[in-house]
C-alpha cells in the first residue's frame, strides 16, 4: 500500500516572454532568439503552465510513497527538460541571450489520483533556473555562374552577369574578393583557357563595367556589406572585351570567392 503523490511542475514563459505557443524567448537587450522547452525527447510536446494563457500544460508525474510501520517513506525521481533553439528570428543579432525564471518553475504536488495538470492545486514549490544561448557572428555564401554563351568573332564587347550572395547575421561587417582565377590575372585581365589558348574577360562591381571586382592584390577593388541576417544578392558583372579571335572551342575559368567577416 502507498500513496500517489501527483507533482504539476509549471514552467511559464520566463523573463524573455513567449512570442506564442510555439516560442519562448530569450533577449539580448532589444534583441530576441526564440527557443521552446519540451517534455519529450522528440520536441513535440511544449512545455507549458497552468498560469500562462497558452494550451500547453505541464506534464503529469507521479511517485508511489509506501507505508513502512505506518509512515509514508519518500519517494524520487526525475523529469528531463528538453529544449530546442529555434533559430528565429534571423534579425538576431550576435551576442549571449538569456531567459530566467528567477521566481523559479512552480510545481504544485498533493496526493491525487488526477491524470491531468490542467489546475494548479495543492502545495507549491520552486525551483529557480536559467535559459542561455550564444549567436556568433557568422555567414553563408552562394554563387551563380557566368555564362557568356556560345560566341563567334570577339570584334565587340560581349557581356553577361552572375551573382553572390551573402547571408550574414545582423551587424557583421564582411568583405567579397574575387581571386584572379585559374591564370591569377589582374581583375579585368582574367583569362578563360582551352589547352594553351585563351579568351580575356574581366569581372566588375557595376553595370558600366568601370569598377573592376578583385582581392587584396587591387586596392579598392573588394566588395563590402554589413549582414542583416536576410540573403544579400549582388551582381558581378562580366565582359569579354574585343581580341583576337582563338580556335572555336569550350573557354573556361574558375574564380574563387572569399568572404571575410
Amino acid at each position: 500500500m502507498g500513496k500517489r503523490l501527483l507533482i504539476c511542475p509549471d514552467i511559464g514563459a520566463g523573463s524573455g516572454g513567449a512570442s506564442s505557443a510555439a516560442a519562448r524567448q530569450m533577449l539580448n537587450g532589444a534583441s530576441s532568439l526564440n527557443y521552446q522547452l519540451y517534455s519529450d525527447n522528440g520536441r513535440s510536446v511544449v512545455w507549458g503552465s497552468s498560469s500562462w494563457p497558452y494550451p500547453s500544460r505541464a506534464p503529469v508525474y507521479a511517485l508511489t510513497m509506501s507505508l513502512l510501520n505506518g509512515s509514508l517513506v519518500g519517494a524520487t525521481g526525475s523529469l528531463t527538460v528538453y529544449g530546442t533553439a529555434l533559430g528565429t528570428p534571423s534579425t538576431a543579432l550576435p551576442g549571449s541571450y538569456t531567459s530566467s525564471f528567477a521566481s523559479g518553475t512552480s510545481f504544485y504536488y498533493s496526493y491525487s489520483s488526477a491524470t491531468n495538470c490542467n489546475g494548479p492545486t495543492g502545495t507549491t514549490g520552486t525551483a529557480p533556473f536559467t535559459v542561455n544561448a550564444s549567436v556568433a557572428a557568422n555567414c553563408l555564401v552562394s554563387v551563380q555562374n557566368i555564362n557568356f554563351g556560345t560566341q563567334g568573332v570577339l570584334s565587340a564587347n560581349t557581356d553577361a552577369a552572375g551573382s553572390v550572395t551573402a547571408t550574414c547575421t545582423p551587424g557583421t561587417p564582411y568583405t567579397i574578393s574575387l581571386n584572379g582565377g585559374t591564370t591569377n590575372a589582374a581583375p579585368t585581365a582574367r583569362k578563360m583557357t582551352k589547352g594553351a589558348e585563351t579568351v580575356t574577360y574581366g569581372l566588375y562591381k557595376d553595370i558600366n563595367r568601370s569598377q573592376p571586382w578583385g582581392d587584396v592584390n587591387t586596392p579598392g577593388s573588394t566588395v563590402a556589406g554589413t549582414g542583416t541576417g536576410t540573403a544579400q544578392l549582388l551582381t558581378v558583372y562580366g565582359r569579354v572585351p574585343p581580341q583576337t579571335t582563338p580556335s572555336p572551342g569550350n573557354y573556361v575559368d574558375t574564380v574563387v570567392v572569399t568572404l571575410t567577416y
